[in-house]
């Protein structure tokens, strides 16, 4: 809410100043007639602010508020991995719908559960200064959407301090373990939605082999993750789950928090090929807000049944007798792409374990071929100077998705409190990527320095780089790679400075951050293990990434089935 000094009546000499600061003198006789137009634009303005806020009816909530919620006991969260406990379910379903039931989510801390505090993994009083954080009173249209298919939400998960990390140490209330393994990283920023998951895959696993259960809490079915860097892949490779990064305005992003719409993405996470698919055919299709959609998203009705495409190739092959070990795969084309392995930090081992599920494709009677992309390698350097100016200041002054240049439907209620000293101080300590986000952000918008013209060049080479993802999909139906360079890694030790912290929370993100500029799909699945660095004995799962034509998801479900048919990735040991 602006202060009452702030709110009183344009003066000729605030008008001489705006005029000032663009290099402009006015002429004397001018200046009365521009602080008319100034001062009409600013009733206007003063008159909306008056008006009783409104919530769209599309955007009420399913279930009514209000809902009950608890913090989670560290007894029953030794992973830190929820957030918020709750428990919220449909008491009817629409006609025609019901593909969840029987199936627990959770839902990330970024998206918009109505009745339940939203923290976006950052301290409260970043947040909101009246209440211990935001508690939103609209759904999400991917909330209503899971529970109109009958899921029972139960609860909201864990996520990194802005949702600006890959690594799960920075949120607020302490670092995510990997499940597989404490004290490392579970990835992130979606790291308590892959943890969860991970926690019912895990113990499956486990029972399988006749293996103690550990205490590690109480899993899920499914999660929803957002990915803007990496961040449902990331943590789904970490964890040794699936996550789907989908095609760019497949999935409504509106009631989420953002980080810039250009590169803002929300998508399914879970323990199988089949799950992922099912609950991205929940997920997707146009929402009639969010503007990141285009005419190429599909109407609600028009959306392609990911999970019954996908049963019914397998059912087709499986009655040719095709499904099989020798010829799953057959007449797939799979492109290698040679640049994802050398990228910077990329491990021999991981490599190596890529490389091997690159040749059961051959066994599997797929094509198998590389391809070279060399803008891969400089993709980083895009991403940053597409983004880097703008995102701080949605992520810090606009995390409910609104900006200047977009109409979403942005979160009732008041704006974020500005950063200050105790802000800085805390978010340097947590997670410095974000002050020098802001930093960065502020300096890269100074025009003297940037002009628009440079950001206008960096989107014509996101262009670029989409057009040479392109013309190798033509050649091939999906590129594989490593998702991430090295299997997880230690959580941060506390003295790491600055620079090195703040590079640390993205430095496995290479070969995922492209796609969300160009906004290709992609899905990482675990294909196999590798050894721990610095120890001799302790593996962490290793996920491979397949990445599809943009609105061809069933694409990369069909190669992903295909390729488990000679045995899931976490089989062999």
């Amino acid at each position: 809410m602006a202060s009452q000094q702030e709110k009183t009546q344009a003066t000729i000499q605030a008008v001489r100043e705006v005029a000032k600061a663009h290099g402009i003198l006015m002429n004397p006789q001018d200046e009365m007639g521009y602080l008319r137009v100034v001062r009409a634009a600013q009733e206007s303005v003063d008159f909306v602010e008056r008006m009783k806020d409104f919530v769209h009816p599309r955007l009420t909530p399913l279930v009514p508020v209000p809902r009950a919620y608890t913090l989670p006991s560290p007894s029953e969260n030794p992973l830190n991995a929820w957030s918020h406990r709750a428990h919220i379910e449909a008491a009817k379903l629409s006609e025609g719908t019901g593909l969840l039931v029987g199936k627990t989510i959770a839902i990330k801390d970024s998206v918009s559960v109505a009745g339940v505090p939203t923290t976006c993994g950052t301290q409260p009083f970043h947040l909101c200064e009246d209440k211990p954080a935001p508690i939103p009173d609209i759904d999400a249209p991917i909330v209503s959407r899971v529970l109109e298919a009958g899921a029972l939400i139960t609860g909201t998960s864990t996520c990194e301090n802005y949702c600006l990390s890959a690594m799960s140490f920075t949120s607020a209330t302490g670092p995510v373990d990997n499940p597989w393994f404490k004290g490392y990283s579970a990835g992130g920023s979606s790291s308590g939605s892959a943890a969860l998951i991970a926690i019912n895959a895990i113990n499956k696993w486990r029972k399988s082999r006749g293996l103690v259960v550990k205490g590690l809490g109480e899993g899920v079915d499914l999660a929803i993750g957002g990915d803007q860097g990496g961040s449902i892949r990331v943590p789904a490779a970490y964890c040794g789950i699936y996550g789907l990064k989908p095609t760019h305005g497949l999935v409504p992003y509106t009631g989420i928090a953002s980080l810039l719409p250009l590169i803002d993405h929300c998508g399914p996470m879970a323990s199988s090929v089949r799950d992922t698919a099912l609950l991205l055919t929940v997920l997707a299709g146009y929402d009639g807000f969010d503007p990141r959609m285009t005419p190429e998203t599909p109407l609600r009705s028009a959306v392609p049944q990911y999970h019954a495409l996908l049963d019914e190739h397998i059912s087709k092959r499986t009655a040719a007798g095709t499904w099989t070990p020798q010829a799953a795969a057959r007449g797939l084309r799979i492109g290698v792409l040679k640049e994802a392995f050398e990228i910077a930090g990329i491990d021999a081992e991981v490599a190596s374990v890529i490389r091997k599920a690159a040749s059961r494709y051959t066994s599997l009677g797929a094509s198998v071929a590389e391809v070279s992309i060399p803008l891969h390698l400089i993709a980083p350097h895009i991403f940053t100077a597409a983004t880097r100016a703008y995102a701080g200041d949605t992520l810090i002054f606009r995390p409910e998705s609104a900006t200047a240049s977009t109409l979403p439907f942005p979160f009732p209620g008041a704006p974020a409190p500005n950063p200050n000293q105790t802000w800085y101080d805390t978010m340097t300590w947590a997670n410095p990527l974000v002050v020098g986000g802001l930093f960065s952000g502020e300096f890269l918008l100074d025009r003297k320095r940037y002009p628009e013209s440079v950001r206008d060049k960096a989107i014509r080479h996101v262009h670029e780089l989409r057009a040479a993802y392109d013309r190798a999909l033509q050649d091939f139906d999906v590129l594989i790679m490593p998702t991430m360079p090295t299997v997880a890694p230690r959580h941060a030790p506390a003295d790491m400075g600055v620079a090195e912290k703040a590079g640390f929370v993205l430095a496995n993100t290479l070969n995922t951050l492209p796609f969300n500029v160009t906004g290709h799909p992609g899905l990482s699945m675990p294909v196999g293990w590798g050894k721990v660095e610095g120890d001799g004995k302790e593996k962490l799962p290793v996920g491979m990434q397949i990445v599809g034509k943009r609105w061809n998801e069933r694409m990369i479900f069909l190669a992903a089935a295909a390729w488990e048919v000679g045995g899931l990735g976490l089989d062999e040991e």
